[in-house]
């Protein structure tokens, strides 16, 4: 609805492009309309409990948001969750970004001083959703400063459906991304309304709304890396004024100080390579200054002079300073390798930043998927501000550029693709409508003018009427599911749901000692201390390396040394995902090798990757997998009993549907474990140690009280 208010205020101030408003806008009831159905649609479909859990990260947010609601501020700040990475604990309040939790918390705050009694689930819940219409605006409002009203409506509109955006906030997706996207684009128009006043009122806010950008997720580095970079082209296209100088100089020293105050964020700013760009921009545009200032009280010969020994001395400087810096360890020139790794780096030197799915490199399918037509537009549009330069669209333009690099290396940087591509396509579309339906157009002398405006425009409204299907039918199919609750389909059609996983984390919480420990892949962490409340050993924050490994080692071990990394650990029990069953594809079996290449590079000796491929070089799980994969704790707890299990007809007994093989160990006996629960499609299974009369102390508890 904020979209329709929104399209008359254009309208009222824009008669030039009323007939694209009036299309938008007949549009915008059932798309905009249709947008905000389907970001809801979880939670129509399904109770808000379950959304509100529609992923492994944001059960934690969740989980969060509610001590900080129940406890206080100061309280969730000094939290030590003795749940989370057993034995070590975690200091929770340090070693998160508070913007999510603290805004939801406040709008709870605030609902309940009015007497408007909510539960902080069902604000958690929708909190993605009303941050999309802010989102909307923000684009609006940046897409008009770039160019004029009518893009700035297109971009709204697109922004409020492309799926490229919708996959992080519809109903349930409590995750950082959810608000950032709006800090991101609010701080980005700021920052151009800064930059074509030079007032200082404008760069207040814009350090504001960085600080909130900052507070709510890491890809802040974004922002503090893009607008130094827009200062630097600049003053390369010598297009220096004192509203740049301005503008930065407050943004960088009010955005420095205030970004330190975040809690996890603490010193970074002035001691990590990824913010050293805009400490060295922010030295360049106080040098370019003073010499602008000396320029005209020096003559050509004595400015040269002074130039030419100004820049040596500064790059001395800058050199030696970087090389100290280095050399006693306080900076490292490879930081930003672990921000936003090339793909092959990252497979060899850090696995546990590959293993995340997120963190592949983008495929052409993806980028269709999520933009559609716009990826073919808005390289137009890119081309129009190009054509019209000028200080704000030297933004935008680099924005375009560095955004499509990193959303080509990683497809979770999609998202800060996505608005960028709308502003632009926006920008082209209006455009071309300008261009064909503008009452300026001149009258061709020939009949066939008329029917070319016909053509093309229908041409448009159909590209759109597209766009808007695919947008529709992804977020519907696609982006509207909780991850916890998997469907799958008949052949008639019908839908079956399996609610596998909450049945075994409900098993876990009922039947299970309250202090029990539970060991698993990371992945599971955070639903497991959520959802069954439970003990987990390492979870979805991947802070500590070291311990990854070894859990990774003792899935990828013989029973017999697994037990004893199990013991050292104090576990009493192990869970996994299976999917041979039903045929889901993202089970242990299929993350498995990177168990292996994480539990490697910490322990070299004892795993190799190597071994659990079969002599071809290849990864099997049939009689010609290798032995070490076949006796391996995971392939042991994954197909136990599953041999015996003749799944239909056409296939023998132990045949797995997801790698389409049937099984090389069918005798499997556990000497150690024994089998607790296997949920009713068999995607969960638990495992529980068996406790043989020694001592259940954990070797690092031991060493730290000797």
């Amino acid at each position: 609805m904020e979209l329709i208010c929104l399209g008359h205020f254009v309208l009222s101030h824009n008669p030039e492009v009323w007939i694209l408003g009036e299309l938008m806008l007949n549009c915008s009831w059932g798309g905009v309309g249709g947008d905000s159905i389907h970001r809801i649609h979880p939670a129509l479909e399904c109770h808000s409990l379950v959304v509100s859990l529609s992923s492994f990260l944001l059960r934690f947010n969740y989980r969060s948001t509610h001590h900080l609601t129940s406890n206080g501020f100061y309280e969730f700040l000094n939290w030590f969750d003795e749940r989370a990475w057993y034995p070590l604990g975690r200091i929770v309040g340090g070693t998160v970004y508070p913007g999510l939790m603290v805004t939801a918390g406040l709008i709870h705050y605030v609902l309940n001083l009015l007497h408007m009694t909510v539960h902080i689930r069902d604000v958690c819940v929708f909190l993605a959703p009303i941050f999309s219409g802010l989102t909307a605006i923000s684009t609006f409002l940046l897409t008009r400063e770039l160019w004029n009203q009518g893009a700035g409506l297109l971009a709204a509109c697109f922004i409020a459906i492309v799926p490229g955006y919708i996959s992080r906030s519809v109903a349930g997706s409590f995750d950082n991304e959810g608000i950032a996207i709006f800090a991101l684009q609010f701080t980005y128009y700021l920052w151009v309304k800064s930059v074509k006043t030079g007032s200082v009122f404008w760069t207040i806010g814009c350090c504001l709304s960085y600080f909130y950008m900052v507070s709510a997720w890491g890809g802040y580095v974004f922002i503090i890396n893009l607008i130094p970079l827009h200062v630097f082209v600049l003053l390369l296209m010598q297009r220096y004024s004192r509203r740049v100088y301005i503008a930065y100089s407050t943004f960088y020293i009010v955005g420095l100080v205030l970004s330190m105050q975040i809690p996890f964020v603490g010193f970074q700013p002035i001691r990590t390579s990824e913010h050293m760009a805009a400490a060295g921009v922010f030295a360049l545009l106080q040098a370019y200054a003073f010499l602008q200032y000396l320029k005209d009280r020096l003559t050509k010969q004595e400015f040269q002079t002074l130039f030419f020994l100004g820049v040596s001395l500064a790059a001395g400087v800058v050199f030696l300073t970087v090389i100290y810096l280095t050399y006693t360890g306080k900076f490292s020139l490879s930081l930003m390798r672990y921000l936003c790794p090339p793909p092959r780096y990252a497979k060899i030197h850090i696995p546990i930043i590959a293993s995340v799915s997120e963190h592949q490199p983008t495929t052409w399918v993806s980028f269709f998927f999520d933009l559609h037509i716009l990826v073919c537009t808005f390289p137009a549009g890119l081309w129009f501000c190009i054509k019209n330069i000028n200080d704000e669209r030297v933004f935008v333009a680099l924005y375009a550029i560095s955004a499509v690099y990193f959303a080509g290396v990683m497809v979770r940087l999609m998202l800060t693709l996505t608005p960028v591509v709308c502003m632009l396509s926006a920008i082209a579309f209006s455009s071309v409508f300008e261009h064909y339906l503008g009452d300026d157009q001149k009258k061709d002398k020939e009949g066939l003018g008329p029917n070319i405006k016909s053509i093309v425009t229908m041409l448009m409204l159909m590209l759109l009427m597209m766009f808007a299907v695919h947008c529709t039918w992804v977020t519907s199919n696609a982006y509207s599911s909780p991850s916890v609750v998997l469907a799958s389909y008949n052949h008639d059609g019908s839908r079956n749901i399996l609610d596998d996983f909450r049945e075994a984390y409900y098993w876990l919480r009922q039947n299970t000692d309250e202090h029990a420990r539970v060991m698993s892949w990371w992945d599971y962490g955070y639903q497991i201390a959520g959802m069954a409340n439970r003990t987990t050993l390492v979870d979805n924050n991947t802070w500590n390396n070291s311990h990854i490994a070894l859990v990774g080692k003792a899935m990828s071990s013989n029973e017999s040394a697994a037990y004893q990394i199990m013991q050292s650990l104090d576990v009493d029990y192990v869970l996994i995902i299976f999917g041979g069953v039903i045929g889901y594809s993202g089970d242990d079996i299929n993350k498995f090798l990177w168990m292996v290449r994480i539990a490697e590079g910490e322990h070299p000796k004892d795993i190799r990757e190597s071994d659990y491929f079969t002599p071809q070089g290849e990864f099997r799980v049939d009689k010609a997998g290798s032995p070490t994969l076949l006796n391996c704790l995971m392939y042991k707890m994954s197909y136990y009993r599953f041999g015996e299990m003749q799944l239909d007809f056409r296939t023998p007994p132990g045949f797995d549907r997801t790698r389409n093989a049937e099984i090389g160990n069918k005798d499997i006996k556990f000497k150690h474990l024994e089998e607790a629960f296997t949920s009713e499609h068999w995607l969960v299974r638990i495992y529980k140690v068996k406790n043989e009369g020694s001592s259940r102390t954990s070797s690092f508890l031991r060493k730290a009280r000797s």
